[in-house]
């Protein structure tokens, strides 16, 4: 058997994609638009990449037992279950910015070839027919292009059509009119877009709030003369109700590359001349298919080597900075310690970062912890991508604060929490030196300096002579040998923390003989191994 990671490419993609994964992986292929090869293929796999044919949904994630990342080659996430995967721990990765220019030059062609009726003029004179007086069409320069969400796709159809000598507005309620003005566009409410614009083209995603947002109303507010592009998403124009505005009358022409229900073979729409369609093109070319196929095979590398990708659409925290990187496994390790400590799921958590480090983003640090403290108290595989869904489940409030004022250490991170009986436990760490070692500088209030291990416990109790020696002891008669050790204390006589690093785990019931007869308040043990 392998003991590669397997990936599984479900739908064609190009050759470069292989190639940008790299020797370090088992790539098997699938048909994943048959659903049985999929089910049966998908069981063993580590990561699965996929274009819009293979749908991965809550059947697809559960009988993928080992299933780390859904990568889709693309923009669109209509085939997959984020929400199924999320709970399961499951990555999903797309390529966001791998199709702009491709879509946006679609809906540039769309609406060149809607103006000039270039698809029934071809049809007719393949046909055999010469109708130059049929197929008259209209200039684009000194015509008002409406575009409708002005993201990274809207604005790229914006610049080129701007060249046409089209006038440009736009409605998007998320950008700020000078932001729109400094691209030479005016915003406009969505009432004001339909009534004055020649060409509608539509740029938004599929949302419950943009689903039939062009319809039947607002179809008898625009121009008789308008004609509507999609080449963003079915169903954000109601087709039914273009269709009763272009037999009316009330629409001259569309163009159409993306539909309500795909594919899509059979619709009233088709019966028109003013109607160009294309079957789902906008992220059809060489180019497209190569960017999304090299993006999603990086991620897909970054998130089985246990790192977070940018592009992760279920997970929160974006790029991360390389000075925050080497903080992701001590904030990890301390969430275990936190764990172990407590003793139980606290009812308040709060991820404290100070330092330098704070001049970067470091929310990833908050979701580094709480996969730490989850690592030890769910049974399911806990990931960036489920921590916040198993702390949401349990009621956990987590808050991360920040500052960057660290007096004793250049960069600190500390977990706390706050018990269901209202107690406080803490455990904070830090990065010392060059090679970065991984440190616990203190646990509750008491200071600490102790190079973090496989395998440690603490104990609180009484100070008092002997305890050291009654601690040897025990653990050297089990064959247990200490590597590390610190005993801090407020004052003498008073309450004692004893930290210890060992080369193996120490036996449960070890741990609480050691308990018992040194009279310790608690005794916790941490296996960071397992």
């Amino acid at each position: 058997m392998s003991q590669k990671p397997v990936v599984l490419i479900a739908e064609e993609l190009s050759p470069a994609t292989v190639d940008a994964l790299g020797p370090d992986f088992e790539i098997r292929h699938c048909n994943g638009a048959d659903r049985a090869d999929l089910l049966s293929a998908i069981t063993d796999v580590d990561a699965i990449l996929i274009r819009s044919a293979t749908k991965v949904d809550a059947e697809a994630v559960a009988a993928a037992r080992k299933l780390r990342v859904v990568a889709r080659a693309g923009v669109g996430l209509d085939n997959v279950d984020v929400a199924a995967a999320t709970k399961a721990g499951v990555m999903v990765v797309n390529a966001p910015t791998s199709n702009i220019v491709t879509a946006a030059e679609l809906a540039c062609g769309l609406i060149i070839a809607s103006a000039r009726n270039i698809a029934p003029a071809n049809a007719a004179l393949k046909n055999g027919e010469w109708k130059r007086n049929k197929y008259t069409g209209v200039e684009l320069s000194e015509k008002t292009l409406g575009v409708v969400g002005l993201g990274r796709i809207g604005v790229l159809v914006a610049q080129r059509m701007s060249a046409f000598g089209m006038n440009i507005v736009a409605y998007d309620p998320y950008v700020q009119p000078a932001r729109a003005a400094q691209m030479g566009v005016k915003l406009l409410s969505l009432d004001e877009l339909l009534e004055a614009a020649d060409f509608i083209t539509v740029h938004l995603p599929k949302t419950p709030e943009t689903l039939g947002l062009i319809g039947d109303e607002a179809l008898h507010k625009v121009k008789p003369s308008v004609r509507i592009v999609n080449a963003a998403r079915g169903g954000i124009v109601d087709e039914e109700a273009l269709a009763s505005a272009l037999k009316e009358g009330r629409v001259a022409g569309a163009g159409l590359d993306v539909y309500a229900k795909e594919p899509c073979t059979d619709s009233p729409l088709f019966q028109f001349d003013n109607v160009v369609a294309t079957p789902h093109l906008g992220a059809s070319t060489d180019e497209a298919q190569e960017k999304a196929g090299i993006a999603v095979a990086k991620s897909v590398r970054l998130a089985l080597a246990g790192e977070l990708v940018p592009d992760a659409v279920n997970v929160q925290g974006g790029v991360i900075a390389e000075d925050v990187k080497p903080g992701l496994p001590l904030a990890e390790k301390l969430g275990r310690i936190f764990t172990a400590l407590a003793g139980e799921v606290a009812a308040r958590l709060d991820v404290e970062v100070c330092g330098e480090i704070t001049q970067h983003d470091v929310k990833i640090l908050e979701l580094s912890a709480l996969k730490g403290v989850f690592e030890d108290v769910v049974a399911e595989t806990v990931s960036y991508v489920n921590a916040p869904l198993f702390a949401q489940e349990r009621g956990v409030e987590v808050r991360l604060t920040t500052s960057s004022e660290s007096p004793n250490h250049r960069n600190l991170v500390t977990v706390r929490g706050t018990l269901a009986d209202g107690s406080e436990v803490s455990v904070s760490g830090t990065l010392a030196g060059l090679k970065n070692i991984q440190k616990i500088v203190g646990v509750g209030d008491v200071d600490t300096d102790l190079v973090l291990a496989d395998h440690m416990a603490f104990l609180r109790y009484t100070d008092r002579p002997g305890v050291v020696g009654t601690l040897g002891r025990i653990l050297g008669e089990v064959g247990v040998n200490i590597a590390g050790m610190q005993v801090a204390r407020a004052a003498a006589g008073g309450d004692a923390l004893v930290a210890l690093t060992v080369d193996s785990t120490i036996p449960a019931g070890v741990l609480s003989d050691i308990a018992a007869e040194i009279g310790a308040t608690s005794a916790r043990a941490v296996n960071l191994t397992d």
